[in-house]
Parts: C-alpha cells; sequence; structure tokens
C-alpha cells in the first residue's frame, strides 16, 4: 500500500507547500505550517450557488431590503447590524467557556417560537444540551438538536428539515468524508465552512458556526474562513468577571466595531442596557491617577475610566505596561508628553488601565491617558465628574475625533457635568455648543472645554485653567 503523501498547510491563510518551510511562501507568516494529508477529492463535490452565471447589468438586477430577524437578545441584535439576514454566514469565536454555546442556545429557544430553528453539537449528546438548556430555564419550544460530526449528514438533515436558522457547534469538530484528513486541520474546517456556506446561500437559511480560538487569539484553522463567511463577532471578557463582549469585526449587513455587552448570570447571558455603569469606578472620593473617557465602539458610546500609575523605576529599563490598551501608543504618547509640554518619565515606571478588562483601540483615548499619567505623576486628581476624549499628534496638538454628538450626549447622560473636547469640535452639527469654554444650553454639562494643545489640556485640568 502507497504511503499517503504530505503536504504542509498555512493555518492563516490555508496554502499549501510540499515541504515544511519556516515562512509561508503565500502570506508570509512564521511558524505556520502544519503537515497534512494530501487530499485526493471527487472532481464534481463544487457547486456556484447561482443558478446560472449569465452578465447581467447592475442596473437591471432588482434587489429588495430583506427583513432582519430578530434573535430575542437585544444586545446581539445590536453586533449583528439589527438582526439576521436572510441566507447570512455568521461566525462566532471566542475563548473556551467564555459562553458561545450558552448564548446560542438562548437564542435559538427564543427563536424557535416564531422560527424553525435547528441545534447542531459536535462536542455535546441531546442529553447535555437538554440538562443546560434545564438550568437555564429556557422554553425549549420547538427547537430541535443533533448530535452529529459528519458534514454530508449534517447538510442532508439540514435539506431535509428545512430551518429557518441553524447553529453548528463547533466547525472545529466536523469532517468530510470527501477528505482524508482528521476533523479540525486547515482542509477540514476550509472544507466544511465552504459547503456550509454554499448550503445556506441556496437555501435562504442562516447558519451560525460557532468556533474555538487559538493562543493568540484568533480562529483555529485558516484565516480564510473569515472571508467565506458573512459577520465574524468574537466573544471578548475575561472569565473571573461577569461581563462579556461580542464584537463584530466582520460585517457584511451592519456596521463593523459594533458591541454587544452581556452580564454573566445563573440563568446565562443577559444584555446590558446601561453598559457605561459596568466600566465606571464608584470612587468614595477622588483619586489622582484616573480619567473618564468617552469611548465609541461602532455607533455605541461607552464611558470608560482610564488608571495610570506612575511610580519610581528600581530598574535600569523603566517598565511601560498597559492593560486594555495599545502599548506601543503609550511609548508614543510619553514622547509627546516630554516634548510638548515639558514633563518627563524616563526615569518612572508607567502601568495604565482600562477599568474592567475592555480593550479600547480608538486613538480617542490619547487625552484620557496623557492625564491620568500627569495626574498620577503629580498626586493631584483630576476634576470630578469630568469627561475626556481627544487624539495626540506626534506636534502635540489634540485632533478631532468623529462622534462628537454622541460621546457628549451620553456623558451628560451619566450626570458629568464638565467635558475636555478637541478644538474645532463645537462647529461638528449636532454637538454640544462652546462659547469661550463654557457649553450652552448642554444640561448637565455646564463646561464643556475646547483644547487645542496636550499643554493647554493640562492647564485646564490641573492648572488651574
Amino acid at each position: 500500500m502507497a504511503k499517503p503523501k504530505s503536504v504542509y498547510a498555512c493555518t492563516e491563510c490555508g496554502g499549501e507547500s510540499p515541504k515544511w518551510q519556516g515562512q509561508c511562501p503565500h502570506c508570509g507568516a512564521w511558524n505556520t505550517l502544519v503537515e497534512s494529508v494530501a487530499e485526493v477529492a471527487s472532481k464534481h463535490r463544487f457547486s456556484g450557488i447561482a443558478k446560472s452565471s449569465e452578465l447581467k447589468r447592475l442596473a437591471d438586477v432588482s434587489a429588495r431590503e430583506a427583513p432582519r430577524m430578530t434573535s430575542g437578545i437585544e444586545e446581539l441584535d445590536r453586533a449583528l447590524g439589527g438582526g439576521f439576514v436572510a441566507g447570512e454566514v455568521v461566525l462566532l469565536g471566542g475563548d473556551p467557556g467564555v459562553g458561545k454555546s450558552t448564548l446560542m442556545l438562548q437564542v435559538l429557544a427564543a427563536m424557535s417560537a416564531s422560527s424553525k430553528a435547528v441545534y447542531i453539537s459536535g462536542e455535546e449528546s441531546v442529553e447535555q444540551i437538554a440538562l443546560r438548556a434545564r438550568r437555564l430555564a429556557l422554553d425549549p419550544g420547538r427547537l430541535e438538536l443533533l448530535a452529529e460530526i459528519q458534514l454530508e449528514r449534517i447538510v442532508a438533515t439540514l435539506q431535509k428539515a428545512k430551518p429557518e436558522i441553524a447553529v453548528v457547534d463547533s466547525i472545529q469538530t466536523l469532517y468530510s468524508e470527501q477528505l482524508t484528513s482528521a476533523p479540525g486541520s486547515v482542509s477540514q474546517v476550509r472544507e466544511c465552512v465552504a459547503q456550509l456556506a454554499r448550503y445556506a446561500k441556496s437555501s435562504g437559511a442562516v447558519v451560525v458556526l460557532v468556533g474555538h480560538v487559538t493562543k493568540e487569539g484568533a480562529i483555529a484553522g485558516p484565516r480564510v474562513v473569515e472571508h467565506i463567511v458573512d459577520s465574524v463577532l468574537y466573544f471578548e471578557g475575561d472569565t473571573h468577571q461577569s461581563f462579556r463582549l461580542v464584537r463584530a469585526f466582520k460585517n457584511r449587513f451592519g456596521a463593523v466595531n459594533e458591541l454587544g455587552v452581556f452580564a454573566m448570570t445563573d440563568k446565562g447571558l443577559r444584555g446590558v442596557s446601561n453598559p457605561s455603569a459596568i466600566f465606571l469606578s464608584q470612587h468614595t472620593g477622588e483619586v489622582a491617577g484616573s480619567c473618564v473617557l468617552v469611548t465609541q465602539e461602532g455607533t455605541r458610546p461607552l464611558l470608560v475610566e482610564i488608571q495610570a500609575l506612575v511610580d519610581a523605576a528600581h530598574a535600569p529599563n523603566p517598565r511601560r505596561l498597559t492593560v486594555g490598551l495599545e502599548q506601543n501608543r503609550l511609548a508614543m504618547l510619553l514622547a509627546v508628553l516630554h516634548r510638548h509640554a515639558g514633563i518627563a518619565v524616563y526615569d518612572q515606571d508607567v502601568f495604565v488601565n482600562a477599568v474592567g478588562g475592555v480593550r479600547i483601540s480608538e486613538p480617542a483615548a490619547d487625552l484620557a491617558v496623557l492625564l491620568a499619567i500627569v495626574s498620577s505623576l503629580a498626586d493631584q486628581p483630576l476634576p470630578r465628574k469630568l469627561a475626556v476624549f481627544g487624539e495626540v499628534g506626534l506636534a502635540g496638538e489634540v485632533r478631532r475625533v468623529p462622534g462628537v454628538a454622541r460621546r457628549l450626549a451620553e456623558a451628560e447622560r451619566m450626570g458629568f457635568r464638565r467635558a475636555i473636547v478637541p478644538a474645532g469640535s463645537a462647529g461638528i452639527p449636532g454637538a454640544a455648543a462652546a462659547d469661550g469654554g463654557r457649553g450652552a444650553g448642554v444640561g448637565a454639562l455646564t463646561d464643556v472645554r475646547e483644547v487645542e494643545d496636550v499643554k493647554e489640556a493640562i492647564a485646564a485640568t490641573l492648572g488651574g485653567g
């Protein structure tokens, strides 16, 4: 019997090489080639999604806005852009135990009352799923279960049942008889996702794929899987804390970076309607090194407390550590602080933390980080009920950011009275008016101060400006 031929597939792009290399020749990623068995597949296992392949003018194509299917959970609908779309393929990833299966079981239990729903599990038996549903006190409704890992049987069952929404938990457990490699390999994951996506597009059913993540936080398997699906949602949050975040990294039917906030309870995941209250610490008095940032995730503004600790370094190389923020950006901000504000921290350890475990990637957090650092260094608290946002450039200027009106409205709703905003923000339509640094008609926001550079922002908050 001839020995099976081996190939090496890249876990990032899915490209194949005849021999192992340190760097993938297709995408350039390092140490991503994994050995697998070369596949000998049938010639006719692929078929087009459309019935015809004729050319059509864009103006002649009649397209209508399809109604969305609500999931029954408002925070998930927000992350999806309003709900599920017929024929949509959604990939939901997250760390083990973060709540992916729990959320999907809650969604299907809620949707089964009005829609035909199927839950396909490759990791649990139907008895285990029933026990979990009973523990969560879910109404089973007409929800149907299937414990299967063979792709062909799953597709045949779905074609016979004709559900409106189906969940596959998880995609790494499935295998196709057309391939000889083990479940979870690059070729199997890619093949199973492609076949399920083809079924969703041809039948109009919503297919949700649950996927595990690697140590780096990416979906286990080739990154090409993320290109096949319509939406990619990631579960974020520390398992030691009660809240979870569902963030949209890709969405063909809505805005990306939308955020849904959930709280883990003994009855499953519950949506949080006021997430700003979670990320704001309740201090009994004024605390140095604390600054409240108004960040924006998608279309949702959030108030997050940024804490900084500046301490004398006890080693030749001072430490620069961030939690929830970009560490490279912190080094740039410290250089700007030295050059344009005359405040040096080259002999100090600097630690910056976004309270609550939330991850902030937008540059609008720059000004809040700098003010928290200066406050900790001077051991002088910032004024109470002060909200801050603004991007800081290398020339020391404070640049405008989008969503000023939403940010100020959220700060006002949370009872904040003062705000430090970039210069020119008052001229944005819908933003709170400012006259000489005084807000006009802002409600609780009685003082909206515009600043042009870092030095002016420090003087306005810590220098009595």
